[in-house]
């Protein structure tokens, strides 16, 4: 993570799950994590074309993980 981003404190990220604001809108709170290990240079041409298309890595991830999920539980076909 760059150093020019900061987190807030973990009490306060954790505050932000627990309270009824924010924009979960009765979604699941993210609580868990996935560490990978990946090329450096991979990582930085997808997170470069994440935000030139307006999104997170973290998010296209988790599509990807619920696509992938979908496409071979219950019987899917490969």
């Amino acid at each position: 993570m760059p150093s020019d981003k900061r987190r807030a404190p973990k009490k306060e990220r954790v505050e932000k799950l627990k309270g009824s604001g924010g924009k979960s809108g009765g979604k699941k709170p993210k609580d868990s994590q996935l560490v990978i290990r990946i090329n450096a240079v991979e990582r930085d041409r997808f997170v470069e074309l994440c935000d030139r298309l307006d999104t997170s890595a973290a998010r296209e991830i988790r599509g990807f993980i619920r696509d992938f999920c979908s496409k071979h539980e219950d019987g899917g076909s490969s």
